[in-house]
């Protein structure tokens, strides 16, 4: 329980310095060549794809197993993103707050992948605020809950998986069939979490005097519709929470991926939702580490 407090005080205190040569930005030139590898081997691209993921991951495990218990801190803090995700999504607003549409639209393409150059400010604030939700689970509450279940081997098996499916997850020629075990794993990962995630907003929500209820609605009607298994289901509860409607029409290279909407638009989206999604953001961080420390103890 030590190191996990200690992990989390480092991560609130200095983030993802940029200067830093992160582990995760290690992995992933790791799986990259490790797809090089297992592409040259002309096996079946499904059949290749689950060897990738196997040794990717396994290699993350055994890099982690090797290093403990003494840089046991360091790991929780390398897999946490709690003040990275903060700090990147407040300079998109920053700029928003200094008038500077197209800095603030180069701010935030750095932290989503659609198209962002002829974004206003409210598709603008939907994307920050679409992008913590979903990372409060990719972030935070899973890295957390895998700690929990299986110690810092397992909190970064959980972030290699996650890596992964961010290299060869996509529904393209090149990955239709090679990333498709990334896409499942990333997939069967997140599935507890994301749900856990959801009550975390309740809770914080709740705690915060948001609308808790309208929260539960929205999370219990609405997480469903979107595409992916599990995005839904913190974008949802942040959505009811703050009485706004996230999700629609996305662009991605100049196509259009339509995605059902999540919430009700009680209110217009505004520069002080963010700073609500912000509270949220640590209240839900609070409680995830609360949870692991409980389970830990």
């Amino acid at each position: 329980m030590k190191e996990l407090l200690a992990g989390v005080a480092l991560d609130l205190a200095i983030g993802d310095p940029r200067w830093f040569p992160h582990p995760v930005r290690g992995f992933g030139w790791l799986a990259a060549q490790l797809e090089r590898f297992w592409r040259w081997t002309n096996l079946p691209p499904r059949l290749a794809g689950v060897l990738f993921c196997l040794t990717s991951v396994g290699a993350a495990c055994l890099v982690v197993l090797g290093t403990l218990p003494y840089a046991a801190v360091f790991w929780i803090w390398a897999c946490l993103a709690i003040r990275d995700l903060d700090v990147e999504a407040g300079r998109v607003l920053a700029r928003l707050q200094a008038q500077d549409l197209p800095a603030a639209r180069a701010m935030l393409a750095r932290i989503v992948g659609r198209d962002t150059e002829d974004l206003d400010e409210p598709e603008i604030l939907r994307a920050v605020i679409e992008t913590v939700a979903e990372n409060l689970s990719d972030a935070v509450v899973a890295p957390l809950f895998y700690l929990a279940l299986a110690g810092p081997a397992g909190m970064a098996a959980y972030k290699a998986i996650n890596t992964l499916d961010s290299i060869a997850g996509y529904r393209n020629e090149r990955y239709r069939l090679f990333g498709w075990a990334a896409a499942k794993l990333d997939d069967a990962a997140n599935f507890a979490p994301a749900r856990l995630t959801a009550a975390l907003v309740w809770a914080a929500a709740w705690l915060l005097r948001y609308d808790a209820r309208r929260s539960v609605r929205v999370t219990l009607r609405d997480a469903r519709r979107q595409p992916s298994l599990n995005a839904g289901y913190p974008e949802a509860a942040v959505a009811g929470a703050l009485g706004v409607r996230l999700g629609g029409t996305n662009y991605y290279d100049k196509v259009a991926a339509a995605k059902a909407c999540l919430g009700d638009a009680v209110r217009p989206l505004a520069r002080e939702h963010f700073r609500q999604a912000r509270r949220i953001l640590y209240a839900v961080s609070a409680f995830a580490v609360l949870l692991a420390c409980g389970v830990m103890a």
